[in-house]
């Protein structure tokens, strides 16, 4: 399946304009710092952007910011969770101030995370 170019082109530009917290996890995760694994930012996957993907584990990390807690937004997450979740993806998520204020603990979820799908695969 053909991506939409306009797509790929939207994801690049939220890689310029990343949030205090993505700016943190990618700074946690990148360059396989966790398992090894590589991890991309604002992946593509048709017809959505995933804040973070590990391709080799399945994994999907979104961060949420204060706006994902409105009814739309949480229908909206929910709608793309199942899309993603159909796809045999796993998809965690972690509020942006959890990551900033609880750092430590967002850590130890996803390395536990990624320790049971490592074992799954």
């Amino acid at each position: 399946m053909k991506i939409d170019p306009q797509l790929l082109i939207f994801a690049k530009s939220l890689r310029h304009f990343a949030t205090d917290a993505e700016q943190l996890m990618w700074q946690l995760i990148r360059a396989k710092q966790i398992m090894n694994l590589k991890f991309r930012r604002q992946h593509v996957i048709a017809p959505y952007i995933a804040d973070f993907y590990c391709h080799e584990i399945g994994l999907v990390i979104e961060l949420d910011g204060s706006h994902h807690g409105t009814d739309d937004a949480i229908a909206y997450d929910a709608e793309r969770t199942k899309f993603l979740e159909a796809l045999d993806l796993k998809v965690v998520r972690y509020w942006n101030h959890e990551v900033l204020n609880k750092t430590d603990e967002v850590l130890e979820d996803l390395w536990e995370i990624c320790l049971k799908l490592k074992g799954d695969k």
